[in-house]
């Protein structure tokens, strides 16, 4: 029997309660994992399975493939793709995950499930899950992780380590962003401690790509449209990445997520948006970043998407041009934020 959804937020102890009362637990994050999905999962997965618990991890994606910044990541014989998940299980724990329609393949498994622990830190979340363990305050759902792992009283280790730093770092920008703290760096030295190599991981997320990326990159920006007069004069600047770019050099949509952090870098621009178009389904996915006037996280709740609110994204049923003029209009209503 499954029980329903419950909106309150769960405390760091409700969460122990119930994972200490199953056995065996089903993990899920969102489709197109980035470090912070996928690091968070793993983190915890591999923790639980030192400790006796039967973990299978997933996400919704097809074609399943690990993004290529993360296939060193330690806890990888943990997947398995979406249709060797068990249809019904009796926890089912997600990370990183605002919503059940961000579970792509395997969001009809929330319904199904006996219990569901959200674990997550964006504001938009729907608190979908039966516990729902949601901090907006925390800079990363593997931060996150950290504090269950100690209420739970399970080691930190190497393994485990690596792939929190994965999720820090990519949350926080490499430190870069303002959810960057202090207990972000006390984290961080924590993580060192463990002895990771974290500048072997660093250089995957950051510093290493395909030469397709590289060429699928230069067209994006080539074809990028800066329009200095959108957003109330901050600025707007944009690109798209079609599917013919993805197989011109053989990539998948994953592959592309940096695109965005290499166009945000224009000084005349305080909002940036790259539109992608999914293979699989013709959809497409838009990707926000502001650099601290604009909180576009509202801006894509209003377009049926989420985030944060520095970088959030949607998903558009419309073409290109219409999904533009919404996301222009969108932002000549946002208001300013202080500089």
């Amino acid at each position: 029997m499954t029980a329903s959804p419950s909106p309150a937020p769960a405390s760091l102890a409700d969460a122990v309660a119930l994972l200490e009362a199953h056995d065996e637990v089903v993990l899920a994050c969102h489709v197109n994992p980035d470090g912070d999905a996928l690091g968070s999962m793993l983190a915890l997965g591999l923790a639980l399975r030192d400790r006796g618990t039967r973990v299978l991890a997933s996400w919704g994606s097809r074609p399943f493939e690990v993004p290529s910044p993360y296939r060193d990541l330690p806890g990888l014989d943990l997947l398995v793709p979406a249709d060797q998940v068990p249809p019904a299980p009796a926890l089912l724990v997600t990370f990183d995950t605002g919503s059940v329609d961000r579970l792509g393949a395997l969001g009809d498994r929330v319904a199904a499930a006996g219990d569901v622990l959200v674990i997550d830190h964006h504001a938009s979340n729907t608190c979908f899950g039966t516990l729902n363990l949601v901090d907006v305050t925390a800079a990363s759902t593997a931060s996150m992780v950290v504090d269950l792992l100690d209420a739970l009283g399970l080691p930190l280790t190497r393994d485990v380590a690596a792939c929190v730093y994965t999720g820090l770092v990519t949350d926080t920008g490499s430190f870069k962003y303002v959810a960057t703290t202090p207990d972000v760096h006390r984290l961080a030295a924590r993580l060192l401690e463990t002895g990771i190599r974290h500048d072997l991981i660093s250089r995957e997320i950051w510093d290493t790509a395909s030469y397709g990326y590289v060429k699928a990159l230069g067209l994006a920006c080539a074809r990028s449209v800066l329009e200095p007069d959108e957003v109330g004069g901050l600025g707007l600047v944009w690109t798209a990445v079609g599917v013919e770019d993805l197989e011109r050099y053989g990539l998948v949509l994953a592959d592309v997520e940096g695109v965005i952090d290499v166009l945000r870098t224009a000084r005349e621009a305080e909002v940036a948006v790259v539109v992608k178009t999914d293979p699989e389904d013709g959809l497409l996915k838009v990707s926000t970043r502001s650099k601290g006037r604009v909180d576009v996280g509202s801006v894509c709740v209003s377009l049926g998407g989420g985030g944060h609110r520095f970088a959030a994204g949607f998903t558009s049923y419309e073409p290109l041009g219409q999904t533009m003029e919404r996301v222009r209009a969108a932002l000549s209503d946002v208001p300013h934020l202080p500089a």
